[in-house]
């Protein structure tokens, strides 16, 4: 895809995406002037309506996912004649109402999702923020944002006003461990939004490390996965923009997520590591090396001092996510 093509929306009238903002990790502040919200395990998604009826939906990379979730095209119908820019979280539920990536993934995929797979797994827009009301909205502060948006009216299905606490930090995050959240999402209530950019005004505190890694290689199943994926070799960008080993990943997977990486990788196989150093001999014997197209999110236990992940396990695609995103988490 052309950077023309994942640069601009088609069609409404804007002359260019929005880039979302993005938070930095960090503890839950405790001083006054900040809002605190439960942090969804979604997608993260821009919408643009034009007034008119008309929608476009835009991944954090920057691509048109609009035809992949048709049910959240009265997003436009709930804004009406206003143009509107927002910025939330596509994201499934279970039945305990948490928020679930791995139902997600069912959804990801899919540009024409059928009317059956659309009732089975149904999405919600989770709504966070306004970047545009007829006007931009970004030199703006969070706390007259999240006023503008509270004023829209559009929390109704499948959209959902994000909910916010503007004290009792400790019982926030209390509220979202007992309830089975990812964390908590921390906000300076007088900052302004920082298209692109990871900003200390927004501070996230997640009860699990996850991270983004670039699949380089994989290697043969044997046994039970005889026949598909054994485990797959990781990398991630350091801080040279070097392509890095940071170990490899053979749990976690369903038998649909290895047809679908094995369906991936194979047009992507290559002769030659991807790395930018050699990596150990036991690490890359019977690896299949495939250039760094795709990217996943894993979740583990720790760093070690060289950089390889710690009891690493699979959760899924992000096709949302540029390889050059995943970079090496610090030890």
């Amino acid at each position: 895809m052309s950077p023309a093509a994942r640069r601009k929306p088609p069609g409404l009238g804007w002359p260019a995406v929005i880039e979302p903002m993005l938070a930095v990790p960090g503890e839950i502040p405790t001083k006054p002037g900040w809002a605190y919200e439960f942090k969804w395990d979604g997608v993260r998604t821009v919408a643009y309506t034009d007034g008119r009826g008309g929608i476009r939906l835009m991944s954090r990379n920057d691509l048109d996912v609009t035809a992949s979730y048709p049910e959240l095209g009265v997003v436009a119908d709930l804004v009406g004649r206003r143009r509107v820019v927002l910025d939330g979280e596509i994201v499934t539920f279970d039945k305990r109402g948490v928020s679930s990536f791995s139902s997600l993934q069912r959804r990801m995929h899919v540009v024409s999702p059928s009317p059956r797979l659309v009732a089975d797994t149904p999405v919600v827009y989770g709504v966070f923020d306004v970047l545009f009301l007829d006007e931009p909205l970004i030199g703006r502060p969070w706390h007259e944002r999240r006023a503008v948006l509270d004023g829209l009216g559009i929390d109704e299905q499948p959209v959902l006003v994000a909910p916010y606490f503007d004290s009792d930090p400790d019982a926030v995050m209390a509220t979202a461990r007992e309830r089975g959240l990812e964390g908590v999402v921390s906000k300076r209530v007088d900052g302004t939004y920082h298209p692109g950019r990871r900003s200390p005004a927004w501070l996230k505190t997640p009860f699990i490390q996850t991270t983004e890694v670039v699949i380089v290689g994989w290697k043969p199943g044997a046994g039970r996965r005889a026949g598909t994926i054994g485990s797959l070799a990781l990398g991630a960008y350091d801080e040279q923009d070097q392509l890095t080993y940071c170990g490899g990943v053979g749990t976690g997977f369903t038998d649909d997520m290895l047809a679908e990486l094995l369906a991936l990788l194979g047009p992507l196989e290559t002769d030659r590591s991807p790395l930018a150093h050699q990596i150990p001999t036991p690490d890359r014997r019977a690896v299949r090396w495939v250039r760094p197209k795709v990217v996943g999110e894993v979740v583990f236990r720790s760093v070690t001092p060289d950089g390889r992940l710690r009891h690493p396990a699979w959760r899924g695609l992000r096709p949302d996510r540029r390889p050059r995103e995943a970079r090496l988490p610090r030890p």
